[in-house]
């Protein structure tokens, strides 16, 4: 072993403690890099070759009721590929592993074979036949929540009939890898699914035959989409055509890809935090290092060791430590990387979902990470090279101490000498100061990220399910109903309070600006879904005009007392306009609220009901529950008691394990950012401090100069902390905003306290480490060695 080399080992056994806090905190960016990325790819993946190899469309439209013989007008459309003509129709499940009513899609699929667009994985059984009644295909994540296998049964409600249906086989497909229900906000896999029956059955039940009312298509490479949703348009327009939409307004697409856009934030964010951290700590230790080695670089470059040796030593210690963090951080990032897939495989359903370990993610990782600590390392190398040999070998220039703007004596006077001491090395040194301060900083901005979602998400439950929706139950009817249906409602067992609805799909339009959404008429004093302002307070619907979200109104560009166009889809695109009467804020969706005798006006076909919301007397749930089940005219039933628990336990998981993973890296970038900086002062004023102790100053008195400058760091680093964690939560509740769904931006003063609390006592126990070192100076030898 050369002579360096032997020195860089004794460097490392000398330094160990210190090298593997700096490797915790370097690890932590590497396992960060590794995760988002990781799973960004596992996602991104995964969703590609499910889409591309079962043909997920590019385009969708609904119709009310139009001939088969379209296709070949559709098929005609420049950049078309593939057409999908089906019936969609949403069912009532009643299945006997539940008390409540479940909800449920039933698609049709070609009698023969596998549809042309949006093609199904058939993970066991088979597709149903069209010459064997009741056969169905369900989704995998409804039937592992009934431990469904091929030959289970179950009952659904079709077109006001009940019917037995068998099982044949368990599917996925690209058009549902995140299957939400109703008035769901997380998938609920026992109470939604997806069923698939043949044509030729399907089309008997609900009295489609040579009839289609969905188009699914799937377009040439290069086709101009705006140019065929436009002419789908014209084709389906005569039979009631709702509008074709693009695959980005698809729900379930649109899920996923905001998850992918969340885990691209992350890898671009929280990494460069911990590798800005590690190497400042690099910088730190090295230049340190350098200073007391100042005499021994003099005598190597005096026996012929040129700068070039001299750097490639210095920088095989940092590569060390990098390397370290490395494999630290790629075995964290990998188990935590496979823990996050299992998570996602519980919402997104994939054929196969694993997590991506290419082995160029980790070499990106580590040279990255060797980077960093080796942008750390450049400035205190550079010192060693720039250093000539005869003045390396002579003691360093003392340094010089003075009085800054005057103060000095001010502190004097109203501090003690202990912290007089520790004030006067923050200023002599205010860089190394600042770059610490702002890396304990980030701790607590880390912290703040992660328990602002507590404050956001606790405010968002109480705002959609108690403020806005406060139904029990929102009953929706096969199709328009008339007045009577409320009294209907109304008579079903437990109904305490029925307030009826009308939803009518309508395309707002501000010149060259349109938004599809539905128009929601309520009745005056509407108690169980109201309309709220952004102090939750009540409003009443508007008495004349529209009412639409912030969202829509930034859409369109439209304010108070604007007019828009309003294009009602389902009433042979009937075309008003109407007067924009009031803007609201909304945390679920794109929402617009009219009066219901203002809508009904509008529609021109009188009083119709879409639905009913229910109020229910708990103790009469079975009864209720039993009878909606044999109730035809009902279409689907979104439970919101249930919905919220749900969305509650879901969400307060994942939260759970989010803010427990930011903590301990929190913790570690704390320990590893204050405990090398206390080592760092020890190791510089170890004879300064011994001193003290031979004068006669307690250990207590002498380990507060360390500690009291730590202290003050700490301090500084709380507010800075708070800037920081307000503005990583503010950019992630921008990212989650979405046409699905908002978060508010809610951070109680809490948060902050308990942020700052993790990091001062992580900062305490840091720090009281490095005092029993101080504690235990063998005085003697620290009095003998030269400064």
């Amino acid at each position: 072993m050369r002579m360096l080399d032997r020195k860089l080992t004794r460097d490392f056994a000398r330094l160990w403690a210190q090298i593997i806090a700096v490797a915790l905190v370097m690890a932590c960016g590497v396992a960060t890099i590794v995760i988002a990325i990781g799973a960004y790819r596992s996602l991104d993946e995964s969703r590609s070759a499910f889409y591309e190899r079962y043909r997920f469309a590019d385009v969708f439209a609904g119709a009310t009721r139009a001939p088969d013989y379209l296709k070949d007008r559709i098929l005609g459309i420049d950049g078309v590929a593939r057409a999908d003509l089906r019936i969609v129709r949403p069912v009532v499940l009643d299945m006997e592993t539940m008390s409540e009513p479940a909800t449920g899609t039933v698609i049709s699929i070609p009698d023969f074979g596998q549809p042309s667009v949006n093609r199904l994985y058939v993970r066991t059984g088979r597709l149903p036949a069209p010459d064997r009644d009741g056969e169905v295909a369900v989704n995998e994540s409804f039937a592992k929540a009934h431990r469904m296998a091929p030959g289970s049964r179950f009952r659904a409600i079709m077109d006001g009939h009940k019917r037995l249906l068998t099982v044949t086989g368990i599917v996925l497909s690209p058009e549902y890898v995140y299957a939400i229900g109703p008035g769901d906000m997380v998938p609920d896999p026992r109470r939604f699914g997806v069923l698939y029956m043949s044509k030729k059955e399907i089309s008997g039940l609900f009295d489609m035959d040579g009839a289609f009312n969905d188009v699914a298509l799937q377009l040439l490479r290069g086709a101009s989409s705006a140019t065929v949703v436009d002419a789908l348009d014209v084709i389906l327009k005569p039979y009631g055509g709702q509008g074709a939409y693009l695959r980005d307004r698809q729900v379930s697409h649109t899920f996923l890809d905001n998850e992918l856009i969340q885990l691209r934030a992350m890898a671009s964010v929280i990494p460069p935090v911990f590798l800005f951290v590690a190497a400042f700590l690099v910088n730190m230790i090295l230049s340190r290092l350098i200073a007391l080695e100042r005499e021994q670089i003099g005598l190597l470059k005096a026996v012929g060791y040129g700068n070039a040796a001299i750097v490639w030593h210095y920088a095989k210690l940092t590569i060390v430590i990098a390397v370290l963090g490395v494999a630290i951080g790629a075995a964290a990032g990998n188990w935590a990387g496979r823990g996050l897939t299992r998570l996602y495989a519980e919402f997104y359903s994939f054929p196969v979902l694993v997590f991506a370990e290419s082995i160029d993610l980790y070499v990106i990782s580590a040279a990255i990470a060797v980077a960093a600590a080796l942008a750390g390392a450049a400035r205190a190398i550079a010192g060693a090279v720039v250093l000539p040999a005869a003045v390396a070998m002579q003691a360093p220039a003392p340094v010089r101490y003075r009085s800054v703007f005057g103060i000095g004596q001010t502190i004097t006077r109203h501090f003690s000498q202990m912290t007089v001491m520790a004030f006067r090395q923050i200023i002599r040194r205010p860089l190394r100061a600042l770059l610490t301060t702002v890396g304990a900083s980030f701790s607590v901005a880390l912290l703040v990220t992660a328990l602002f979602s507590f404050d956001s998400i606790n405010f968002m439950i109480d705002a959609v399910f108690f403020q806005v929706e406060r139904q029990d139950a929102t009953l929706s009817f096969d199709r328009n109903r008339g007045p009577a249906a409320l009294q209907s409602v109304a008579a079903l067992p437990g109904v305490m309070r029925a307030e009826p609805f009308r939803a009518e799909q309508a395309i707002l339009t501000n010149g060259h600006r349109e938004k599809r959404l539905p128009i929601t008429g309520l009745p005056d004093g509407t108690d169980l879904a109201r309309i709220v302002d952004l102090g939750l307070h009540p409003l009443d619907p508007p008495a004349s005009g529209l009412m639409i979200s912030d969202r829509v109104a930034r859409y369109l560009g439209v304010g108070m007392g604007d007019r828009i166009w309003v294009d009602l889809v389902d009433r042979d695109h009937k075309r008003v306009d109407v007067t924009v009467t009031g803007i609201v804020e909304s945390y679920v969706g794109l929402v617009a609220y009219m009066r219901l005798d203002e809508l009904d006006h509008l529609a021109g076909d009188g009083a119709r009901l879409t639905g009913v919301r229910i109020s229910v007397d708990r103790t009469r749930l079975d009864a209720l529950y039993r009878k909606l089940k044999a109730i035809p005219a009902i279409g689907a039933v979104a439970l919101q008691g249930v919905s919220r628990d749900n969305f509650r336990k879901t969400i307060a998981e994942n939260i759970t394990i989010m803010t427990t993973v930011y903590t301990i890296l929190a913790v570690i970038i704390t320990f590893g950012l204050i405990y090398n900086s206390a080592r760092i002062q020890l190791s510089e004023r170890a004879r300064e401090l011994a001193s003290l102790r031979v004068l006669g100053f307690t250990r207590a008195e002498v380990s507060s100069v360390l500690l009291i400058e730590l202290a003050v760091i700490i301090a500084f680093a709380q507010p800075l902390g708070w800037l920081f964690g307000w503005l990583f939560s503010w950019s992630v509740v921008e990212g989650f905003d979405s046409d699905l769904f908002r978060i508010p931006f809610v951070i109680n003063l809490s948060t902050f306290a308990v942020a700052s609390l993790v990091v001062i006592i992580a900062a305490a126990l840091s720090a009281l480490i490095v005092r029993r070192r101080v504690d235990r100076l063998d005085l003697v030898r620290v009095l003998k060695t030269r400064e």
